[in-house]
């Protein structure tokens, strides 16, 4: 570590706090966009923030969205913005920072490997003077340093992974307005993500076999999913509750949501294909 975290040592808790979790957005509001600049391309800042149990890789990953928001472009005067080529730099570590989330969340002590494995290969200073303080960085726990750019490097189509099934994932749909999306597993449950932060917003349990298909209603509210045990369920995302349960002859292997959200089609093994007809949530078990 080098000076900023020498100096943050002798600080209280309070104040490293408040440091790591106000610094850049004040001094972006302050027009200091400089020195928004040198901190988030400061090694230790990078390292202090992910490890710090309050904040973590997607708080990090929020301090470089800031330049983007238009409440504080607003108040930054044309000779005080970034020049081009410090967003790019600064796009280009948010987009490694985020392909990474899915190992820091799981274990912070990763990051030195994974800024390594997915930078190398760009050669503006900053990035490369952040490679050259990871690997003089000192740590209780051995690492590997990757000699090359072997892992998958930002600018690509990769934004992010999502992590958290035990089992294969066998289908995922994406909420019409595109914040969230919904996932099935041969685990037996379903997740929601949030996809701005790759975050698990909740599970989906009750099927007591491999859910084979996921589909969302058109206003986002409510899912249905076909499983191996037979049934197709209807699901609350508010909630994360069940709502309703069809009950088939043999495993139901897909599903889809009409446009109007009150009617569902499902196909099974046996070859019948069911529409439901949900009218105030329920289903109308007379309109297989």
């Amino acid at each position: 570590m080098g000076g900023l975290a020498n100096k943050l040592a002798l600080k209280t808790d309070e104040f490293k706090s408040l440091f790591l979790g106000q610094y850049p957005e004040k001094q972006l509001k302050a027009g200091n966009s400089v020195i928004y600049y040198q901190t988030l391309t400061d090694f230790d800042f990078i390292s202090l923030k992910n490890q710090y149990s309050k904040f973590g890789i997607e708080a990090l990953v929020r301090d470089y969205a800031l330049i983007e928001e238009p409440e504080i472009l607003e108040k930054l005067e044309e000779d005080e913005k970034l020049e081009t080529e410090q967003v790019k730099t600064l796009k280009f570590i948010q987009r490694a920072l985020q392909l990474s989330a899915h190992v820091l969340n799981k274990d912070q002590t990763q990051l030195v490997g994974q800024l390594w494995g997915r930078l190398q290969s760009f050669p503006q200073p900053e990035i490369q003077q952040i490679l050259a303080d990871a690997a003089q960085s000192k740590s209780e726990i051995p690492r590997f340093r990757p000699i090359t750019a072997s892992l998958t490097t930002p600018g690509g189509s990769l934004l992010r992974t999502l992590t958290g099934h035990n089992g294969s994932v066998s289908a995922v749909a994406i909420a019409p307005d595109g914040k969230t999306a919904v996932s099935a597993s041969h685990d037996n449950t379903l997740k929601q993500w949030d996809l701005q932060t790759g975050k698990e917003i909740s599970t989906l349990t009750g099927h007591n076999g491999y859910v084979n298909a996921v589909a969302i209603a058109p206003d986002g509210k409510t899912a249905v999913s076909a499983s191996s045990d037979n049934t197709l369920k209807q699901w609350d995302l508010q909630t994360g509750k069940e709502i309703s349960t069809f009950i088939g002859d043999s495993p139901i292997n897909c599903c889809a949501v009409s446009p109007n959200g009150l009617t569902i089609i499902a196909g099974e093994s046996s070859g019948r294909v069911h529409f439901l007809r949900l009218e105030g949530g329920k289903k109308n078990e007379t309109h297989y």
